[in-house]
């Protein structure tokens, strides 16, 4: 799942192929791949950092 996770970073336009349903995850649940959409839709917190920052939309 890390290496899935990093390979979507590192190709934002697949998440968008995801969330248009162009695109399926094999080997993931709908449970797993509807969490993976969630996590790249909700803003990033770095508390510990005093970092406050959120995924542009526009780039994925």
């Amino acid at each position: 799942m890390r290496k899935l996770i990093q390979y979507l970073l590192e190709n934002p336009s697949l998440i968008v192929s995801l969330k248009e349903n162009k695109l399926s995850l094999l080997g993931v649940t709908t449970r797993e791949q509807q969490a993976i959409l969630e996590a790249f839709n909700e803003p990033i917190y770095f508390r510990g950092l005093g970092w406050r920052g959120a995924v542009d939309e526009n780039k994925i």
